[in-house]
């Protein structure tokens, strides 16, 4: 029997192959497996603090009181973002923080809710 890849969505053990596709009956997802190799090497993995992996859209909380630069306020732990959004760069999170507003944060300093 030919040894198939799990689903990269759901990580189901269920799938099948369709044509050229692979199929997930659990999730419904299709890929190309020559595809989902090359466009993972393009993505860079960025994890939070506890080396789980961030993606677009989640919720983080600050785990050390962070200054901001160029005024004296300070960002206290335990302070909540939603939605992030990553980016490339030194800070690689870009994110709305409610009474600061616009900031970018590094991932070393947040972890996923």
């Amino acid at each position: 029997m030919m040894d198939l890849p799990n689903c990269p969505k759901c990580n189901s053990e269920y799938t099948y192959e369709d044509g050229s596709l692979f199929v997930c009956p659990e999730c419904a997802h299709e890929w190309n497996l020559e595809l989902e190799t090359e466009n993972s090497e393009d993505k860079k993995i960025i994890k939070d603090a506890n080396g789980n992996i961030l993606n677009d859209g989640d919720a983080v909380t600050i785990i050390k009181d962070l200054k901001v630069k160029g005024s004296s306020l300070v960002i206290k732990i335990g302070t909540k973002v939603k939605n992030i959004r990553l980016v490339d760069g030194d800070h690689d999170i870009d994110c709305k923080i409610d009474g600061f507003g616009a900031m970018k944060l590094k991932s070393q300093f947040v972890k996923k809710v």
